[in-house]
């Protein structure tokens, strides 16, 4: 377990929770808190559908999970973030699709029941700092702090990687959403100070320490997703078709991980524009998160911005997945002293970005281009330093 405190580099106040639950459920303590951090991914977009690499990183902001058993199969869960509440019945959960937030903590129960865990009901409060909408993974922190409560609850014995696909799992069947595993993996077994080199098909997970000298901004525009199934869709069927293509020449292609640079040129002939570029993103970006951690061991700031920069570049123009506001805070970031590169994170179309920046220069960093983004861009949205943490956790009451 962690030991309950107020971290000030955070908006929420985990000793909160615990009043939060005691004017919910009768002047009770809870047995337990849970905690489960959002994440950023510094490289590796739209690869972990196609069993690819990723570089993501668990965040200081988190969701926390305050819960005690019951005596019945129901879980009685308060949202601070909404100040709504609902009951679950355990016995009763059958897949949604209808993406309310009260779905994901179904989900996860659900996905759990069906692994063969006997769970316990439980009084549940909920109360996180995580952006909603912005990219940062507030779903998958939401899920795996669930989870994290719900074993410990009912004795239930925690691994992080298992979790994190039973997690994704929710998402998949039971909310509806097709989300790859990248998520669920850093909020579960992130590592304080470090990214995680992720490989996508093995689960492998290469703890990458952060350079002391570099300092990861979040820039979050504000702008919340609008973006319909519709839109990936088009792109998965786009990479789809180029994948039936590679399998023609290779039979043991099994995802575009397994295309590399040159099986791609070898079919660029059987694939339309909009195909081919969507495949050139997926098989570059693939090879960026390895490039990353590579440039992150030898402090080569330079290389790293470089390698930033070139992965938002094909968000943008190759896989069509940027904003024009993620466009315009990237641009103000990279033109801002000390910043060595900028991309947006996450699934795109809104959200944030990340920027790599000398850690002396970080907090004028933030406060320059926050001012210039909320002048010339979005007054909204929120844009601070974002410190690598532990995966999730019990806190101890």
């Amino acid at each position: 377990s962690q030991r309950l405190h107020s971290d000030n580099s955070v908006s929420v106040d985990p000793a909160q929770i615990v009043d939060d639950f005691r004017k919910a459920f009768d002047g009770r303590i809870p047995h337990l808190v849970a905690r489960a951090p959002g994440r950023i991914n510094l490289i590796g977009e739209h690869t972990d559908y196609h069993d690819g690499f990723v570089l993501p990183a668990a965040i200081n902001r988190e969701v926390l999970v305050a819960a005690s058993p019951r005596h019945d199969r129901a879980l009685r869960v308060l949202a601070t973030a909404y100040n709504e509440r609902v009951t679950i019945a355990l016995d009763a959960l059958h897949p949604t699709g209808r993406n309310r937030w009260h779905d994901y903590i179904a989900g996860t129960a659900w996905a759990l029941t069906n692994a063969g865990y006997e769970l316990v009901g439980a009084d549940v409060v909920i109360r996180s700092d995580v952006p909603i909408g912005a990219g940062l993974s507030s779903s998958a922190a939401l899920e795996m702090a669930v989870a994290r409560a719900l074993c410990a609850i009912s004795e239930v014995s925690w691994d992080a990687l298992p979790m994190a696909k039973l997690a994704r799992k929710a998402e998949n069947a039971f909310v509806g959403v097709g989300c790859g595993i990248m998520d669920q993996v850093a909020s579960g077994a992130g590592v304080a100070g470090h990214a995680l080199l992720l490989d996508c098909r093995s689960l492998a997970v290469d703890p990458i320490a952060i350079p002391a000298g570099l300092s990861i901004i979040v820039m979050d525009t504000g702008i919340r997703r609008s973006l319909g199934t519709t839109e990936y869709d088009m792109r998965r069927k786009a990479c789809n078709g180029a994948l039936d293509a590679a399998r023609r020449r290779h039979p043991d292609v099994r995802t575009l991980r397994d295309v590399d640079p040159a099986l791609l040129e070898a079919i660029r002939s059987e694939l339309d524009v909009t195909a081919y570029r969507r495949v050139a993103h997926v098989v570059a970006e693939n090879a960026r998160p390895a490039q990353l951690a590579a440039a992150f061991a030898v402090g080569n700031y330079e290389r790293a911005g470089d390698l930033v920069n070139a992965s938002h570049t094909s968000l943008r123009d190759l896989y069509e997945v940027s904003s024009p506001e993620l466009n315009f805070v990237t641009n103000l970031a990279r033109r801002t002293s000390k910043c060595y590169g900028a991309r947006m994170t996450g699934a795109g179309f809104g959200g944030s970005a990340i920027a790599l920046v000398a850690s002396e220069a970080a907090g004028a960093f933030a406060a320059e281009v926050s001012a210039t983004y909320r002048a010339e861009g979005s007054a909204e949205g929120q844009f601070f330093t974002c410190h690598p943490a532990d995966g999730a956790a019990l806190l101890t009451v």
